[in-house]
């Protein structure tokens, strides 16, 4: 059985008691490609997701070059007027996003209804916080990557190539640990 099939047959053991349930899943600590997968097969079959802490979400490989492949992805532009776009957004919610994008047919009318079953947040915004979140075993940093292999942050990558909100983030989420 192919292992993205798998995890989506863990989490249907743990499914909320009703088809409309929405699945919340933190994202600290798992690899960006494996979870966006996961969460693209979930959208497709109709589930309703939202991940929330995409910025403390890990991608595979030093930091530095993490940073040469997102700064390359970001000098792609129009190069007669720039202000035509494309648009490249900083944020680390996005980065997943378009990530996510990749693995959904989202020039269907089937995958743009899966984007629209998507929400993806940094922190943990207020109707969620109260909610149970899950953790997506096949995703996890510790057991998809080697002991001693590079990681780096998403928050951090976002960071370096101009999102201006890690600290508002800190401070906020400081005030829902408190709570």
């Amino acid at each position: 059985m192919c292992t993205v099939h798998a995890a989506i047959e863990s989490l249907s053991e743990n499914r909320p008691s009703n088809q409309e349930a929405v699945y919340v899943i933190d994202a600290k600590a798992h690899l960006l490609g494996r979870l966006a997968s996961v969460v693209a097969k979930l959208a497709l079959n109709g589930q309703k997701v939202v991940v929330v802490r995409c910025e403390e979400m890990n991608v595979s490989g030093s930091f530095f070059r993490n940073k040469i492949k997102l700064q390359n992805y970001l000098r792609k532009r129009c190069i007669s007027n720039p202000k035509r776009g494309p648009f490249h957004f900083r944020a680390p919610s996005r980065i997943f996003y378009r990530a996510l994008r990749g693995m959904i047919p989202h020039k269907t009318a089937r995958g743009e209804a899966a984007l629209g079953r998507v929400k993806v947040f940094e922190g943990v915004p207020p109707p969620y916080d109260k909610m149970k979140r899950m953790v997506i075993p096949r995703a996890l940093r510790v057991i998809n990557l080697k002991p001693g292999r590079k990681f780096t942050s998403l928050g951090r990558m976002a960071t370096e190539v101009g999102w201006k909100y890690q600290d508002i983030l800190a401070t906020l989420e400081s005030k829902r640990k408190v709570r």
